[in-house]
């Protein structure tokens, strides 16, 4: 499963990447609003920090107008994916903005229908919520399972991209659901790589590598500097 990141903190992205294990970001009005800079600098920032995918998304509510938006967007950088809410406008300007080649992110998808008319529209990644699901006394990853089902039911080429991930767990169970990618804020990566055990383990190891007789110089002589 690909990992991205959720958030528009440049500096919180620089440092998933270095760690190797992120594949794309996805960003949304809300998150570009916390990060207090203009929209377009930090979009492209992202987008020259994370080679992959990076999902930015257009804000208006017509066809038309999501169009516009969407071409302006994919201009910036290749790597830039249009992200566009689940509305009958919505899916009108994905199958336009799918026949002119530019990727799309259908976003705000709450239902296995939904998921599929995205898909039938040509949608590169769709984007169930998980969390915000589960908000409302429903189960999130079972809306992933479902997604996954069809599209494999009907050899569908859209992604699934789990979104609104609030934790490790559901990081894991979006993976053993079939999603191709999680996307998460930072803090559930930085939980993903934490484990007690691995904590109490490295402090044993560390603990006796001390009374080796040659913890001292070993890795010295073997880098060649003595």
């Amino acid at each position: 499963m690909k990992i991205f990141l959720d958030t528009a903190d440049v500096e919180a992205i620089r440092q998933g990447v270095a760690l190797g294990v992120v594949d794309g970001v996805t960003t949304n009005p809300t998150l570009a609003a916390k990060a207090g800079r203009g929209f377009k600098e930090t979009v492209l920032e992202i987008a020259e920090i994370c080679p992959g995918p990076v999902s930015a998304e257009t804000v208006g509510l017509e066809a038309d107008q999501i169009v516009k938006e969407g071409r302006i967007l994919a201009k910036w950088a290749p790597n830039i994916i249009v992200k566009v809410p689940l509305l009958a406008e919505g899916l009108k300007a994905v199958k336009q903005l799918t026949e002119e080649g530019i990727k799309t992110n259908v976003t705000l998808v709450f239902s296995p229908a939904q998921a599929l008319l995205a898909a039938k529209a040509g949608a590169t990644f769709v984007s169930p919520f998980l969390g915000r699901y589960d908000d409302i006394g429903q189960e999130g990853m079972q809306l992933v399972r479902d997604i996954v089902k069809i599209y494999r039911n009907y050899d569908f080429k859209t992604e699934v991209l789990a979104a609104s991930i609030r934790s490790p767990l559901h990081v894991v169970e979006a993976a053993l659901a079939g999603a191709d990618i999680g996307t998460m804020p930072p803090k559930v990566l930085e939980q993903m790589i934490q484990h007690p055990l691995t904590d109490k383990g490295l402090a044993s190891f560390l603990k006796d590598w001390e009374t080796v007789p040659d913890a001292k110089t070993v890795f010295e002589e073997l880098e060649g500097r003595r």
